[in-house]
């Protein structure tokens, strides 16, 4: 569950995490960064649809890619538009 003491989080992120609730049917505060989403009930095919959405939009995630990190902060990395601080390799 997110800390609601903490600072506050990217557009991005909050955009990210809305998203992810949605397709769950759960609020965007019930997910946290880090939270496992296969774990929260995000299954293959929600995520697939997700895949889906998101390379429609132009972006070059791959199920694989997403799968293999199924975590709110991990995919605002991979799905951060380029040259933005949270895009860059760590």
């Amino acid at each position: 569950m997110s800390d609601p003491t903490a600072a506050p989080r990217p557009a991005h992120l909050e955009s990210l995490r809305a998203e992810v609730a949605g397709i769950l049917g759960v609020s965007p505060a019930e997910i946290g960064d880090d939270d496992d989403l296969i774990d929260a009930g995000l299954d293959s095919v929600r995520l697939l649809s997700l895949v889906n959405r998101w390379q429609g939009a132009g972006t070059t995630v791959s199920f694989l890619d997403l799968a293999e990190r199924p975590t709110v902060a991990a995919w605002a990395g991979l799905l951060a538009p380029a040259g933005s601080a949270a895009g860059r390799a760590e």
